[in-house]
């Protein structure tokens, strides 16, 4: 039998889900770090802590598994205890904790006090902006606020993370000075919604101003934009994108579909006509924007006249980025009280349909930057490759620049120059135009000279 008091106790934060969850896990591993814990993301330890998410069916499905595996290894003596936070364990804790008693505590997403109280550390206030990032040292996520308040009918994350609260502008550049001198360069800046920011502190919405704010950050090369919402989205960040060569001319804006009937009973507070507006207004504001959208298929009474309307949409829109989602039908939405009445394999043959279309306009569009001049930053090496991006493209969801690291050298993290010599539907194959010297390998002193 192990003996447990003989080791230091370790903490091993498991994160599943989003950009908001790994922000959130960065968070509570620097005030665990700020009290002394010994703390890693995802590696062995005898304390684990699941952040999961409980947004869709499939990533509920993902979390109650990723559970199950730690109580089984609690059962097998591997670790010591198991706590789980995060959006599912906000939304069902009592059900979790009816189903899966041998957890040692659940914490709902507001419940960091608890949590830090749980693992034996204290909530340190002044921690402002102090994390442990988990993403690659060049970029991290910067999230401007909580919560939503927008109704969407098919959405449950109200239910899991309040109402809209919008973060200080001091706060956030407090936030961005702190990274920026631990060697980050690109800021993804993420909410449930940052179209919404500063109506709740300021009165108006002031995405704006804090963009302005940021590009005086020391050190801070990009500013990237996500989960914009299409409903009063403040123009003059379109002003402030084509004036600051810091903040990429890129937006993430989850349009979510484009027949009126189903926008309508989406609540989304739009039409066909606002919506294709708002994107002309944004090509004319900033030519060379990359928008990169999400959808729905197969939401509640979606007939195949309102695919079809989808469909010819996202052929004639050709945005440069777009990903495709089926619908989930969740309890507590405004939704469920709709027949789920879509088979799940037309939302599947649906969905696919879509990206196919998608997969052809990447591939076009890729095309076209064949011979062309594009600054990256290099990601990581992996396998024979540097791994790279544009301003146009969003970590793990976007467009990869691959330069041949057989032939080439670049620094992970730094900013290069590349010309594109090849092109597939979502991968760019590029040569460097400024050729870094590979370092010669370090020879150890022999100890007679030290």
């Amino acid at each position: 039998m192990r003996t447990k008091t003989l080791k230091k106790n370790k903490i091993n934060v498991v994160t599943l889900g989003c950009s908001k969850n790994v922000y959130d896990s960065e968070v509570l591993m620097g005030q665990l770090k700020a009290n002394g814990k010994d703390v890693a993301h995802e590696e062995e330890g005898n304390i684990v802590v699941i952040n999961t998410c409980g947004f869709i069916d499939n990533a509920k499905e993902e979390s109650v598994n990723t559970i199950l595996e730690y109580v089984k290894q609690k059962e097998e003596g591997e670790v010591d205890k198991v706590f789980v936070t995060g959006c599912l364990s906000e939304r069902y804790k009592p059900d979790l904790q009816n189903e899966i008693p041998d957890v040692d505590q659940y914490f709902g997403t507001t419940e960091l006090p608890g949590l830090l109280k749980a693992l034996g550390a204290d909530y340190k206030h002044e921690l402002i902006g102090e994390r442990l990032t988990t993403t690659p040292k060049n970029y991290a996520y910067l999230k401007i606020a909580e919560g939503c308040d927008r109704p969407c009918s098919f959405c449950a994350i109200p239910l899991m993370r309040g109402k809209h609260k919008s973060k200080p502008i001091e706060h956030l550049v407090t936030e961005a000075q702190k990274l920026a001198a631990n060697g980050v360069s690109e800021l993804i800046l993420i909410a449930q919604d940052l179209t919404y920011y500063g109506l709740d502190l300021y009165k108006k919405r002031n995405l704006a101003e804090l963009l302005e704010a940021l590009v005086r950050v020391e050190g801070i090369e990009w500013i990237r934009l996500h989960y914009a919402f299409p409903t009063g989205f403040p123009m003059e960040v379109l002003e402030v994108m084509n004036r600051e060569p810091k903040v990429c001319n890129y937006i993430d804006i989850p349009l979510q579909h484009i027949s009126d009937p189903i926008l309508k009973s989406m609540r989304r507070g739009t039409t066909m006509v606002k919506t294709n507006a708002l994107l002309d207004r944004f090509r004319e504001s900033v030519p060379n924007m990359t928008i990169r959208t999400t959808l729905i298929v197969g939401y509640p009474g979606e007939t195949e006249e309102d695919f079809q309307t989808l469909k010819q949409w996202v052929k004639d829109q050709r945005f440069e980025r777009l990903g495709c989602f089926t619908y989930s039908h969740e309890e507590n939405t405004h939704a469920f009280n709709l027949e789920d009445d879509v088979p799940e394999e037309v939302k599947m043959d649906r969905a696919n349909q879509i990206m196919e279309i998608q997969s052809q306009i990447s591939w076009e569009l890729n095309q076209q930057k064949i011979g062309q001049e594009f600054k990256i930053v290099v990601d990581r090496k992996e396998g024979n490759y540097f791994v790279g991006r544009t301003e146009f493209d969003s970590p793990d969801v976007d467009n990869e620049v691959l330069i041949d690291a057989t032939k080439y050298y670049l620094k992970t993290g730094g900013y290069t120059t590349v010309k594109i010599i090849e092109a597939e539907d979502f991968d760019l194959y590029a040569e460097p135009l400024e050729i870094l010297e590979k370092p010669k390998p370090m020879h150890a002193k022999s100890k007679a000279t030290n």
